[in-house]
């Protein structure tokens, strides 16, 4: 089925197109969650047991420390482990084929890593005058951490663009040729996944429509990429911010060098920062979709 993409997601699509059955991507999604499901459960039970934190006090706290926030970032091998397993069993193709051309796929990554952290950073010392930042892990802890932390990240928001903008978007887009479906579909369902009521309380739907927005924005730059490397890169240096630099108090906060004075479900603070994330992603989004057109 001919398609009117760009020429590099046409590339990105073609070995999806070999085995486009939508009952093969059906069972694709199933045991990729099956997997996680399975993999995480294992994980978690194993690493939990053997620190001496029950999996009960490991949920309650939700990565409030930096040990179970490391066990949550590991635990999404389970969607790496199902989309390898989803694309060789059903679809016959290599896992390589869901990130893209590596040489150009490793460039672009580091330019989306390099530009959104360095408008984080600049963002993080203009605002340090206007927000009461709290220290959060000794320095020395935090060094520490650190390169475990980056890993955990890696893989973290790998195994999202891999199951997301790889899986999702390429056999959807093999098989039906409007954006609506390969583009949209697969950012709702991101947008979803970052459902937490109980983290989020009164703006959780706005997390969900936050996400969703950067989800499309990163679907559009894998279509004009032709490889995850961009939307990879842009995804896992917002998250080294979130994290690892500056966190709301209480949950995920385990592996942050401060936190803010405010949690994720105060409704009057957090929106207004949420929204101003949105204006933020829309810059990043031109600044990537120009860097395309001119390379």
């Amino acid at each position: 089925m001919a398609a009117p993409y760009p020429a590099p997601f046409e590339a990105y699509v073609a070995p999806a197109r070999r085995h486009p059955e939508l009952w093969r991507l059906g069972l694709g999604i199933v045991l990729i969650v099956t997997v996680n499901f399975a993999f995480s459960a294992l994980l978690v039970l194993v690493l939990m047991r053997a620190s001496g934190v029950s999996p009960a006090a490991g949920e309650e706290a939700i990565g409030q420390t930096p040990g179970v926030l490391l066990v949550l970032l590991f635990a999404f091998s389970g969607l790496i482990l199902g989309s390898w397993l989803a694309v060789r069993l059903l679809h016959r193709r290599s896992f390589a084929t869901l990130i893209g051309h590596a040489p150009t796929a490793l460039r672009h990554f580091v330019y989306g890593a390099a530009l959104i952290g360095a408008i984080q950073a600049a963002a993080f010392l203009l605002a340090q005058g206007q927000l009461d930042l709290e220290p959060n892990l000794d320095p020395r802890l935090w060094l520490l951490l650190l390169p475990l932390a980056l890993v955990g990240l890696v893989v973290q928001t790998g195994a999202e663009e891999l199951v997301f903008r790889g899986y999702l978007q390429q056999q959807l887009a093999a098989r039906f040729a409007s954006p609506w479906i390969w583009m949209v579909l697969p950012s709702l369902a991101f947008g979803l996944l970052h459902y937490e009521p109980t983290v989020m309380g009164p703006n959780t739907w706005v997390v969900v429509g936050v996400t969703g927005v950067f989800g499309l924005i990163a679907a559009d730059l894998t279509a004009r990429s032709g490889t995850l490397g961009l939307a990879w890169g842009l995804h896992f240096a917002n998250n080294i911010f979130a994290l690892t630099v500056v966190a709301p108090q209480g949950a995920l906060s385990g592996l942050a060098l401060y936190t803010t004075p405010f949690a994720a479900d105060d409704a009057e603070t957090m929106r207004g920062l949420l929204l101003a994330d949105v204006v933020l992603l829309a810059v990043i989004w031109g600044l990537c979709r120009l860097a395309l057109r001119r390379r």
